[in-house]
């Protein structure tokens, strides 16, 4: 009986995965590394490698210094023709990358501008995104649609897409393995 029982609860638990978990779970048991970024970048790829990538690119004219002492900027063609900027700067492991979050905004955004609202930045990202790694992006949110990311699990790449604020949309691409490890050890 207390097999039955156990053997019960463990069906009735795993029925109880949100899809997002269940895409997660396939993907990881897939055993398939995705390593690809963009403009060169890869995940895995060491700090050396990166900052050689990004001078070239910068001496290009394809990358500039972004605001901050720590960021790098590069003006992306998004697919609906508005101009907008994309500013990165990877989290190292092991001297490796294994996090790369990404703020895109618009030029020319303000609160009253409904052509340039985040919501409208957040789908140019979806659909840019799509571009360069394929479609397969879901919609993950909470029970009141109050926050909503779009997410694509490619093996261990994990891309999420979501609003960070008033202007600007946040893409985190991680190498999920590393991350989960990283969040684990520092609970």
């Amino acid at each position: 009986m207390r097999y039955i029982n156990l053997a019960f609860l463990m069906a009735l638990l795993l029925g109880c995965q949100t899809e997002y978990q269940k895409i997660e779970e396939r993907e990881l048991a897939s055993g398939k590394e995705v390593k690809e970024l963009f403009l060169g970048l890869e995940l895995g790829m060491d700090r050396k490698q990166f900052f050689e990538t990004c001078w070239e690119l910068n001496k290009e004219g394809l990358l500039n210094n972004g605001p901050t002492e720590l960021m790098v900027e590069y003006i992306p063609k998004l697919p609906s023709g508005n101009s907008g900027r994309m500013r990165f700067y990877p989290k190292f492991e092991e001297d490796k990358i294994y996090y790369m979050p990404v703020d895109f905004t618009y030029d020319g955004w303000a609160p009253w501008n409904e052509e340039l609202a985040v919501e409208k930045l957040r789908e140019d990202v979806v659909q840019y995104f799509e571009g360069l790694y394929g479609e397969g992006f879901f919609e993950v949110s909470n029970e009141d649609k109050s926050l909503i990311a779009f997410v694509k699990i490619d093996g261990n790449r994990r891309i999420r897409i979501f609003k960070k604020d008033l202007s600007t949309v946040r893409a985190e691409i991680v190498d999920l393995p590393i991350y989960k490890q990283i969040e684990k050890e520092a609970s």
